[in-house]
């Protein structure tokens, strides 16, 4: 989230972030968000069961009309609504199909793949679907595994993968549909 409102406030990024989203009230990107002065919302699955959950954050998107949503971090699995198929993205810190899926995400993933043996590593932008890390990729970029890395070295190269990666393919989709662009 960081990394692409900085790109928006360097006008690298032809974007808007209108509406923050989180799960979790003390979750790191809520506390960055509201030092951006970005409108954040918290929906916790803790106060809010099985549709309920799901229905307040399609309302707290379509409220702020939001045109494209962007996880970042967002670790709960939201049920995507008709209205938004197609325009929800995810990174994901892997080639997806590989490493991917429930309990796949941050150092997990790394780990798992300096344990497979795999010698190229890098990050994934997909759209979403109502499962975790499935729907199409839009794009990925990769990075070597180089000898003797550790999980951290590779999270932080594909990290930098990431910051590319992710306002790359945002800028594609608002190429190819035109009423995503600002």
């Amino acid at each position: 989230m960081l990394n692409i409102q900085e790109r928006i406030s360097a006008n690298d990024l032809a974007a808007e972030i209108v509406a923050v989203v989180s799960s979790k009230s003390k979750a790191a990107g809520v506390d960055h968000a509201q030092k951006a002065g970005l409108p954040v919302h918290v929906v916790s699955r803790s106060d809010l069961s099985g549709p309920a959950f799901h229905d307040r954050i399609e309302n707290v998107l379509a409220d702020a009309g939001v045109e494209l949503v962007c996880m970042a971090g967002f670790n709960c699995l939201w049920r995507i609504p008709p209205r938004y198929e197609k325009r929800v993205i995810n990174i994901h810190p892997a080639l997806l199909p590989d490493f991917g899926g429930k309990g796949f995400y941050g150092m997990r993933v790394h780990e798992a793949v300096l344990a497979a043996g795999h010698t190229r590593s890098g990050c994934t932008v997909h759209y979403c679907d109502n499962e975790y890390d499935h729907g199409a990729v839009i794009l990925q970029r990769d990075v070597l595994v180089l000898p003797g890395d550790t999980a951290q070295a590779l999270a932080d190269r594909v990290f930098e993968q990431e910051c590319i990666a992710y306002p790359a393919a945002i800028e594609l989709l608002a190429r190819e549909n035109p009423h995503l662009a600002k």
